[in-house]
Formats: C-alpha cells, sequence, structure tokens
C-alpha cells in the first residue's frame, strides 16, 4: 500500500494525475465494464460527491476552493461516462435480472423504491425536479448575477488599490497581492456561472437517458429475447430506475455544493459555525419560536406532544443562550491594584508629548482594537513603513488614545500634542468617493473626504459593490483614517525631524560612506544647521530619501556659506532631477509659468533691499494670480509649475507653500538639461 501511494505522488508531481484520469474517463464511454466494476465506479461517484460538498461547508471563502469548476467538470464527465457504461449493460443483459447492471443499481431500484417501477419513476421524477428547477436553476442564476456584478466592479476595485498603493496603506507587493486576488475572483465567478450550466446539462441528460433506456430495454427485451412485456417492463424499468437514482444524487449533492458556494460570502468562519451563530445564536429569536411552538401545541387535533417538545427545546436553550450573555455583561472588571503611598514628585511625572498622536471617540475604539477585529492598527503600520521608505527618516509611533470629549464618531490628529485635523467617520458604512467622472448618485450621508476634500458619500456596506460599477472609489473607515493620517504626516513631516532624527541618518551615511560623514557633521557643518537644512527640505515636500546626494551637494556648499536657506537652494539643485520626476514624470517636456518682467524686477529689487516679505497690496494681486494659473494648469491635467531665479525661489515658495499647496516653485538651476520647458503664462 505504502509503494502504491508512493506511485501514485511520483505521477502526481510529473503532472500526469489529470490526463490520466481524463483519458480514464473517456475511455469508459468506450470500453464496456463489468458489473462489479461499475458497482465500484458508482460508488467512488457517491464518494466524490460527498467529499465535495463537505469541502464546500467547510470551506472559509470560495476563493479557497478556487479549482471547484475545474472539479466539477471532471465529475461531471465521470458520471455521464457511468450513465453510458451502465446503459450498455442494462441493454445488453436486461434481460437476465436486476441484478445484471450490478448490486448498486439493483439496492437504488430495489431497496430504495421498494421494488416498485411506479413509485420509482415518481421518486425519480421528484429528485429531477428539485435539482433542476431548485437548486440548478437557482444556483444558476446567482451564478450569472455575482459574475456580472463581480466583472463591472472590477475597475473601481483597481483604482482602490491603486489609491491604497500611493496612499502608502499597502507595498507594492501587497498591491500586487490584490490585483491578482481581483483578477482571480473575476475568473473564479467567470467559471462558476459556465460550470452552472454543466450541472443543468446533467440533469437533462439524466432524464433523456432514463427514458431511452426504458424504450430501449422494452424493445430489445421482447424483440431480441422474447420476453413478455410484463417482464421487460418489469426488469428494465427497475435497472433504468436504478441507474438514473444512482447518477441523479450525486448531482444533487454536487448542484447542492454549487449552490452553498456561490451563495457564500467571504467570512473568518465555516458555513456550520455561521449558521449557528447567526441563526440559532440569538436567545430572542428562539423565545419567540418557542412561543409560536407552545401555542400551536395546545390547539386541540394537532400533534401536541411533538410541537411542546420542541417548545420546551427553543426555550431551554434561548435560557441558556440569555444566561451566558447576562454573565459574560456582568463579569466583573479585572481587580485594580490596591493604591500605593503616595510618593514625591519627581521629573518622571512630567507628562511625555507624543511626536504623533490619535485621539478617537467611543465608537471608533473597536477599529483600532485588535480583539475585535480592528484592522485600523495594521494600516497604520503600512502607512509609517510606506512614508519611512519615501521620505526617508524613520517616521516615529503613532500613540492611539481614546477621548470621551469628541464626539462618538470623530478622530482627531495630533503633532507634539497640538491638533492639527478633525473629521468624522461612520465605522459601519463605506466612504464612496467621487473621482470625478460617475455614472449615477448614491444614498447615504454626504461629505467630503477629509484627506483631499473631494465630494464622498457614506453608504451601507451592501452597496459597495454598485457604488464601483458607477465608477466610485469605495474605500473603508479604516483606510480613511489612514490616509488622512498619512496626508498630516506629509505635511507635517519637517515638524517630526529632529536632531536625534537628523544624527541617526549621520550614522546610517558613515556606513555607506564614512569618510563622506566624517568631513560633513560636524567638521563642515554643525548638527544644527544640517538638521535645519533636512527641516526645510522637508517643509518643501522634497524627500530626503538620497542622502549621499544631499551630503555631497552640503559639502561643496559648506566652504561658501553656512547659511540654511542657502544651502537648501544648493541641495535642491543637485536634486533637481528627483523633484522634476515627482512633479512631471518621464514627460520630456515640462510646462512652466513665469514671473513676467516687472513684477520680477519688483521683487528682486525688494530682495536687494534687504526685505523679506511682499508688501500687501502686491501680494494679494500675485496670489490671484497664481491662483488662476494653478487652477487652470489642474484643470487641463498638467502639474503647475513657476519657474524663477535662483534668488527669488526661497521667498516664493514660503509665499504660495500654505495657500497654494498645488503650485511648485523651481528655480532655473534645478531643472536638469534632458528636460525641454514649454512657457504656458506669466504671472503679472
Amino acid at each position: 500500500m505504502k509503494a502504491f501511494l508512493e506511485q501514485l505522488r511520483g505521477v502526481e508531481r510529473k503532472g500526469l494525475a489529470a490526463p490520466i484520469l481524463l483519458l480514464m474517463v473517456l475511455a469508459m464511454m468506450v470500453v464496456p465494464l463489468a458489473p462489479p466494476v461499475l458497482d465500484l465506479m458508482f460508488t467512488l461517484n457517491i464518494t466524490i460527491a460527498i467529499v465535495v460538498l463537505l469541502s464546500v461547508i467547510y470551506v472559509l471563502r470560495p476563493m479557497d476552493f478556487s479549482a471547484f469548476p475545474t472539479v466539477l467538470l471532471f465529475v461531471t464527465l465521470l458520471r455521464l461516462a457511468l450513465n453510458v457504461a451502465s446503459t450498455r449493460v442494462v441493454l445488453l443483459h436486461g434481460h437476465e435480472g436486476t441484478q445484471a447492471a450490478g448490486h448498486v443499481i439493483e439496492a437504488f431500484g430495489d431497496f430504495v423504491v421498494g421494488g416498485n417501477y411506479a413509485v420509482g419513476f415518481v421518486v425519480f421524477v421528484i429528485l429531477t425536479i428539485v435539482n433542476f428547477m431548485v437548486v440548478t436553476k437557482g444556483a444558476e442564476r446567482v451564478s450569472e448575477v455575482s459574475a456580472r456584478f463581480i466583472l463591472d466592479s472590477l475597475p473601481g476595485k483597481q483604482m482602490a488599490i491603486d489609491a491604497d498603493l500611493n496612499a502608502g496603506l499597502m507595498t507594492r507587493e501587497e498591491a500586487r497581492d490584490r490585483r491578482n486576488e481581483v483578477r482571480e475572483e473575476a475568473d473564479f465567478y467567470g467559471s462558476m456561472d459556465g460550470a452552472s450550466k454543466f450541472i443543468r446539462g446533467d440533469a437533462l441528460a439524466g432524464i433523456m437517458i432514463l427514458v431511452i433506456n426504458v424504450i430501449g430495454g422494452l424493445l430489445v427485451g421482447t424483440l431480441q429475447h422474447g420476453m413478455s412485456l410484463g417482464d421487460a417492463l418489469k426488469n428494465y424499468t427497475l435497472l433504468a430506475i436504478g441507474d438514473g437514482l444512482v447518477a441523479q444524487v450525486p448531482s444533487l449533492l454536487l448542484s447542492t455544493g454549487v449552490a452553498v458556494l456561490v451563495t457564500r460570502m467571504s467570512k473568518s468562519q465555516d458555513m456550520s459555525q455561521q449558521v449557528v451563530g447567526q441563526v440559532f445564536g440569538q436567545p430572542r429569536v428562539l423565545a419567540i419560536a418557542a412561543t409560536v411552538l407552545a401555542l400551536i401545541g395546545f390547539v386541540p387535533g394537532m400533534p401536541n406532544l411533538v410541537f411542546l417538545l420542541l417548545a420546551a427545546t427553543c426555550g431551554g436553550i434561548a435560557w441558556l443562550l440569555a444566561k451566558k450573555q447576562r454573565a459574560a455583561a456582568a463579569a466583573p472588571p479585572p481587580a485594580a491594584q490596591a493604591p500605593s503611598a503616595p510618593t514625591e514628585l519627581g521629573w518622571d511625572d512630567i507628562g511625555r508629548t507624543d511626536a504623533i498622536g490619535l485621539e478617537v471617540g467611543y465608537r471608533l475604539i473597536p477599529m483600532v482594537d485588535t480583539r475585535q477585529g480592528g484592522e485600523l492598527m495594521a494600516r497604520i503600520k503600512g502607512v509609517r513603513k510606506k512614508l519611512t521608505q519615501d521620505i526617508g527618516f524613520l517616521i516615529p509611533p503613532v500613540h492611539i488614545r481614546d477621548n470621551l470629549e469628541l464626539q462618538p464618531s470623530t478622530y482627531r490628529l495630533l503633532v507634539h500634542g497640538v491638533p492639527v485635523a478633525e473629521a468624522q467617520v461612520y465605522p459601519d458604512r463605506d466612504l464612496a468617493l467621487n473621482p470625478g467622472r460617475v455614472f449615477g448618485t448614491l444614498d447615504g450621508i454626504q461629505t467630503t473626504d477629509p484627506s483631499f476634500g473631494m465630494p464622498a458619500v457614506w453608504i451601507e456596506p451592501g452597496a459597495r459593490e454598485h457604488a464601483q460599477t458607477l465608477g466610485y472609489s469605495v474605500v473603508d473607515c479604516s483606510t480613511v483614517v489612514a490616509t488622512h493620517l498619512s496626508q498630516i504626516i506629509q505635511n507635517h513631516a519637517h515638524e517630526l525631524f529632529g536632531h536625534d532624527e537628523a544624527q541617526a541618518l549621520v550614522t546610517q551615511l558613515a556606513k555607506q560612506a564614512p569618510k563622506l560623514a566624517e568631513d560633513l557633521v560636524p567638521k563642515l557643518l554643525p548638527l544644527s544647521v544640517f538638521t535645519r537644512v533636512l527641516q526645510n527640505l522637508l517643509a518643501e515636500r522634497v524627500p530626503i530619501r538620497h542622502l549621499r546626494v544631499i551630503a555631497e551637494a552640503l559639502a561643496d556648499a559648506a566652504t561658501r556659506s553656512q547659511d540654511p536657506v542657502a544651502l537648501v537652494g544648493q541641495v535642491r539643485v543637485a536634486l533637481g532631477r528627483q523633484i522634476v520626476q515627482e512633479i512631471n514624470g518621464m514627460s520630456q517636456e515640462l510646462p512652466v509659468l513665469t514671473l513676467g518682467a516687472p513684477l520680477e524686477q519688483v521683487l528682486q529689487d525688494s530682495l536687494k533691499s534687504g526685505g523679506t516679505a511682499i508688501e500687501p497690496g502686491l501680494a494679494e494681486r500675485m496670489h490671484r494670480s497664481l491662483s488662476d494659473s494653478t487652477r487652470k494648469q489642474e484643470q487641463a491635467g498638467q502639474p503647475a509649475v513657476l519657474l524663477v531665479p535662483n534668488g527669488l525661489r526661497p521667498l516664493l515658495a514660503r509665499f504660495t507653500r500654505q495657500t497654494i499647496p498645488g503650485l511648485h516653485v523651481l528655480s532655473f538651476d534645478e531643472v536638469p538639461d534632458n528636460k525641454q520647458i514649454r512657457m504656458v503664462g506669466a504671472v503679472a
């Protein structure tokens, strides 16, 4: 037996198992089979159907049984091949008696239907109606609708994955896995839509094979073997019905498996746990059912004992469940430690301010509690990892606490203990974002996305597929909070970066370029100036991940100036290719705005006279003109870039940083030589 199993494993490893089984199934339609072999194959067919049905019941997600459509095709071919083989045996040897086609067919034709072909015919018809009209028809419809909705929602799901990737909620590997999962889900439900046709065709084939066997058996028995019409009718009808029942029972099992699989939702429980928990796990429902059964049990003429027994059973289960729930609710909290004697105050009693804080209302606590299935902690970890890689320094941990002063569904983001953003979310709903082009409206709570200010709607989870079909990007509540946190961290990265982070970067640089790190800090630049330069770069949304390029630029410029503003300008020139790449991608042409000659001269004269701010009236007119130009560029789908002389760039970048966040201010030296500049307008 061990050697046989080893041979089977060898065949499987070589990829020969499926072709051999398929050829064997097809050969059964041609090669005559002896009755004992038929018994073995019919028993194997029933066994496979039971195993497949149980596998469907205990699977957690439909996608976990992705091979089901292929298995369904193989089992259907096996059953049809057995029908052909048994039909050959019935017609050739049916005149010898009901045992001519094997004991399995005889048992189904005799034991199951009592040897009465009229009863057998009725039972077969009922099984066929149940299989074909109820189970198969319903499963086919569910498969068809599921496949259509999955395919319609495919673009929306791809957009949601891209949005999560851009927001830092997942890595590229996770995004690739999610895309593969979405594609496999579409393929699976499309295959299930076609596989349900196998079951439908199999049911029709069973009816036709039964009729052909009865008519063919009567003709063969009476004309070739000289049997009387009564004997031929008895033998061949029982054999045909037994053959039909042997095939129809596994077919019904597989049809049930198809229906169960396509009606399952993705959960972390198998079907039995879901049914018990959702149907029989509610004491109020069982108590009401017990009351109704008891009332029916007291009606004269009813089977009182049966109804009263079931009423008592339901009532007992309801009482036990209610008792268990009350005990869980009344469980005392963990015993608090006995208060210790008061101690003298010390420096440790000074409150520590966290770099990044997240405060949540009490309705949002389950989102951050992993024991209750909360996903926000994992999302925040993914955000920190993504931003650490993109920005270039270790993002500090996010301290999460509940705040009873907040509204129940409100959260607040803090940087160094100071609130910087606040928004309201609905943990039991999904947020449908309007990307600018949708094909319908949604029912729900109208709002705006807290991260980017896009119009959005809080919708019920059941409307997610419909919203994606209309072109909305749908995200859950945890994703909304994590995306908002990502945006806040990027906007305040310069506040999160300090001397400790700068020293850590110098230490990392010493591992790659020890001589450069040794000469730079503290020989050429104090750590405070190095920190200030990196903070200014982060304030202008320039990542500092290319630390070696930054250090080399600083080492070259530090011999001429120690001014952080001047040093930032030199570093930006060294990082020009990276800066322009993030603004305009791989495009060879860079559309830019420039300053009008009179305006540029006024600003240059102001700088020469020692001015560090723009005259209020001039600032208002400049802001209006820059805002209009930026809006036009964004509406045209192009980046808004203001190209100015090197000396004016720090002044104008500081002027537009907060009020016009979509405008990028570059100096002439920052544009790489391989980029072509296209003038789109001048700011007067």
